[in-house]
Formats: structure tokens, sequence, C-alpha cells
């Protein structure tokens, strides 16, 4: 097919497919100019020679009747109930950042494992500052209360600062001979209950000389299991009774020492 330039007069020949690409719209090569390649197309050329191809008139588009292919109608699904497109009042319109999104359902799992691997390093860390926690005034009350109300024991705390001596005697022993009896009262000044310290007893003579040391468990010194496993408790006394010898009769002084 062929088309002639309005402008210039210059023919050029063209495709179906050039013409439907821009719906008959073409730019002439020689002039520059966009002109309507439909008014002048011509399936030939007219014989030589021509200064102008002939124009199409405006018209009715022609009927086609000439069918060579029709697809198969698809039905359109029923419409159980109608609805009426000018009804707005039951429409509820959300806008985008309250609309719930699928992925959020997926992050629940990794939230859940944060706080499962919190608590756990929670409960390390406090495991390893036990001590510190049970001594404290304020936490360590609330430990024991709920750790009582869970039918658990709380391990005990050893602060030999806060165990006093209330009275001492040395007297030799009755039935032993070189022997020495010594007793002494213990008190507990802490606000949580103490293990049994290791009780050091050190001897010297009327010169202040050293003879002897000794260290005594608590198991040496109390011969009461349920004792030693409950502990000393707050503001609580315990007497002690120890047999120690006497290293040639010469001790006359003593010192106490709790570990």
């Amino acid at each position: 097919m062929y088309t002639q330039c309005p402008d210039c007069l210059t023919v050029f020949s063209l495709n179906t497919e050039t013409l439907a690409q821009a719906r008959g719209q073409v730019v002439c090569r020689h002039c520059h100019i966009e002109f309507d390649a439909l008014a002048s197309l011509s399936d030939q050329l007219p014989p030589e020679p021509f200064y102008q191809l002939a124009l199409r008139l405006p018209s009715e588009p022609p009927r086609l009747d000439l069918a060579v292919y029709r697809p198969p109608a698809i039905a359109e699904p029923a419409v159980e109930q109608p609805v009426d497109a000018r009804d707005f009042s039951e429409l509820v319109v959300a806008p985008r950042f309250a609309r719930p999104r699928e992925r959020e359902g997926r992050r629940w799992p990794w939230i859940s494992a944060c706080l499962l691997l919190l608590l756990a390093l929670g409960a390390q860390l406090a495991w390893a500052e036990r001590d510190v926690l049970i001594s404290d005034g304020t936490v360590g009350p609330m430990l024991r209360q709920g750790c009582a109300s869970l039918g658990c024991t709380l391990p005990l705390v050893q602060d030999t600062r806060q165990l006093s001596l209330l009275a001492r005697d040395v007297q030799a022993h009755p039935s032993v001979p070189g022997a020495l009896l010594i007793t002494a009262s213990l008190r507990n000044d802490a606000t949580f209950a103490q293990p049994y310290p290791v009780v050091s007893i050190t001897l010297s003579d009327a010169n202040g000389k050293r003879l002897a040391m000794r260290r005594l468990r608590p198991g040496e010194y109390l011969n009461d299991a349920g004792a030693l496993q409950q502990g000393l408790a707050p503001g609580a006394t315990a007497a002690l009774m120890l047999e120690v010898e006497d290293p040639d009769g010469k001790a006359v002084a003593f010192e106490f020492g709790f570990e």
C-alpha cells in the first residue's frame, strides 16, 4: 500500500502494521510533518505520470460481512443477589495503615522466640548474681516470699561480716584431761538466713605467742543436720561448744574467727 505526504507530495510505501501502530498518523521522512496516511491510502500506484494520489473523502465506516472466525460465547456467572451500586450505606473503607497484614501473623513465632531467649538470659543473670539479690534488703524478702509460695528453697548466702560474737568462755574440760572446753554465743545480724560458718580458734600463751590454731567446720561443732540445712535465721542466736586440745597446758588466751 501507498500514501502521499500532502506537503511535499512524496509517496511512501507502507504496510498495515505501520498504519495500525499509530492509527494512520505518520511523519514524513522528507519534510518531517505529521499527516494522516489514510487520507491518500492506495493499494497500487496509478500509471505515470501522476502528480497527486486521489484523496479519500470522509464517509461512514464500512460494514464488515465476511467473518472468518468467531470465539464461542462465554456464559456470565449468575448473580444470586443483585446489589444496588448506588447504595453505599454499609460500605466501610479502612485506611491503608489500618488494614490487617498477612505477614504480621508470621512475626509472632519470632517474637515468642525472642521473649523466651530474653527470659532465659534474665534467669541466667539472676542465678549468677543470686547471692547479691538474696542478700538485698528489698529484693531478698520478695524472692523468699515468692519461693515459699512455690514450695522451693533459696540457697543460703554467707556474709560473715554480719555475724556477731555475743559471749565466749574457756575452761578446762571437765572430763578430758589436757583439753579445753570453749563455749560461745553467735548471732546473725543479717536480714537473711546464713549458713553456719567455719570457726577458727587461735590459742596463745601468756606472752601472746601463738601456740595452736584450728578450723572447725559446722558439722564438727553442730550435730544437727536439720539446723545445718536451714542455716542461722535472721536475728537468731546459736550456742557453740568446742572441744580443743590444750598444748602443754600453756594456753591462757584464745581468739575467734569466722570464715
